[in-house]
């Protein structure tokens, strides 16, 4: 499974993003998927993640600013990126696996895009 993700870059504090991820080369569904991010200097974290059904789990830093949602016709995740935030700076990674329905933990996901930098600075 390959994974491509698109749509990062530099956007001013308050501003808005929208990242999406596609998978491709599988003739199974993906069953969970989900965001993880890497601001410089500090470990990979959860951002948010959703199962096949549509059910969202977000960290806490992000709710009520990200919205994750999926299109599982076209075995896409997308996140949306509100009212962003200095410190939402980082590589943010798509993660997708076909057996686990359910996951906030990236050791569970099998599948990884090369990563997206989004960058929030005035």
């Amino acid at each position: 499974v390959q994974l491509q993700a698109s749509g990062g870059g530099l956007v001013q504090p308050g501003g808005y993003l929208g990242l999406s991820c596609a998978a491709s080369g599988t003739i199974y569904s993906i069953n969970a998927m989900g965001w993880y991010r890497q601001a410089p200097g500090k470990q990979r974290e959860l951002v948010a993640t959703i199962t096949s059904g549509g059910i969202a789990n977000y960290a806490d830093s992000v709710k009520g600013r990200f919205d994750i949602f999926r299109d599982n016709a076209k075995d896409t995740v997308y996140l949306e990126i509100n009212k962003l935030k200095p410190e939402d700076t980082g590589v943010y990674y798509c993660a997708a696996d076909l057996g686990i329905s359910y996951s906030d933990y990236d050791a569970d996901y099998d599948y990884w895009g090369q990563g997206t930098q989004v960058t929030v600075s005035s």
